[in-house]
């Protein structure tokens, strides 16, 4: 059986620690008694014998025995079932992580089911009974306490965010090479923020619902201004984290578009590598062909056959050197209106 974390509370303060249900359940008998009931990864036989003694609905136990759940609250007759999703952030590894907290809230009990480590609920406990008179409220307090503790919570989440934001946008407007695997950490925070107002979306309308309902059902003044406080916190977190996504989304628009400018520079300067390359390759092309002329008349007139009648003409010298500087020229010219030269 998954052991039992209980407190009993008269008049907000603490009259015993209970150990199992059957220990509470007597001991809620009295009516002018008020429990805190905490279980870490409940097993099957726990949730059944928490629903068999204290009139749980089978809707709310089945969401409790399944687990990743949205956050959210329903309410069951007299008893609200709250599903919360603290986060913490992990800077080195650009992660948020969230637990999941299952309530059910009762006019006599709070039953509170965690799962893991995260987070720890001692310190909530501790700073409410640390305030009888708040404490003394009921029930409603507790959850109102508890609400307010991982609303807190959040800010460290949104600073971390904020400040790895920041140094993305340092590298982006540095002035030096942009890094092309920017995109990558940008994409993984992207994903880390919207799953963070996916934990924190429903929380809003939650606080209202509570509110709307204070007078229905009876909730305290200081209750209902300690909720309205928690609705505040909530609309700043919110504000803070839009603002995150809309950042992001922004660097990663301006990224692109360093990358597509930086690599057309390169195309460009590619270009003019090859343009100045192939100019270079048409001068020598070029004088090459002009110097080809000559050496092929005279290699032709270097020839030592016997019958060649141009050996034995007076005009043969000078024809042939007149040759190969008219075609020299010739092919200067041609090159020269081509702009090869």
């Amino acid at each position: 059986m998954t052991p039992i974390d209980g407190h009993l509370y008269i008049d907000g303060h603490r009259t015993a620690i209970l150990h199992s249900f059957e220990e509470a359940d007597r001991a809620l008998q009295a009516g002018n008694t008020v429990a805190w009931l905490g279980l870490q990864d409940p097993d099957p036989d726990a949730l059944a014998d928490a629903a068999t003694r204290f009139g749980l609905h089978p809707l709310a136990i089945e969401d409790a025995q399944k687990g990743h759940q949205r956050a959210k609250l329903e309410r069951y007759g007299n008893t609200m079932f709250v599903v919360l999703r603290p986060g913490a952030y992990h800077d080195a590894s650009e992660r948020v992580e969230f637990g999941e907290i299952h309530l059910f809230v009762a006019p006599q009990f709070v039953l509170t089911l965690r799962r893991g480590n995260f987070p720890d609920l001692t310190a909530t406990r501790v700073a409410l009974e640390a305030e009888p008179d708040f404490l003394g409220l009921g029930p409603e307090a507790m959850l109102t306490a508890l609400l307010d503790q991982i609303v807190d919570g959040y800010a460290p989440v949104v600073a971390g965010l904020e400040e790895d934001i920041d140094e993305v946008e340092d590298s982006l407007f540095s002035g030096g090479p942009v890094d092309p695997n920017l995109s990558e950490r940008i994409y993984l925070l992207i994903e880390q923020v919207i799953s963070f107002q996916r934990a924190i979306g429903p929380l809003p309308d939650m606080v209202q619902s509570l509110l709307r309902g204070a007078d229905h059902y009876g909730t305290g003044g200081e209750v209902r201004n300690r909720l309205r406080n928690v609705a505040d916190h909530l609309i700043r977190v919110t504000e803070r984290v839009t603002t995150c996504r809309s950042l992001l989304e922004n660097a990663l628009g301006v990224h692109s578009t360093l990358i597509a400018l930086e690599q057309n520079d390169a195309m460009q300067r590619m270009s003019s590598a090859s343009f100045a390359q192939g100019e270079e390759v048409k001068r020598i092309s070029s004088w090459a062909a002009i110097l080809f002329t000559p050496t092929l008349v005279a290699s032709i007139y270097g020839m030592n056959f016997d019958h060649m009648p141009e050996l034995h003409w007076a005009w043969g010298y000078p024809f042939a050197v007149a040759l190969m500087l008219g075609l020299g020229l010739g092919l200067w010219a041609v090159f020269k209106y081509k702009h090869w030269l």
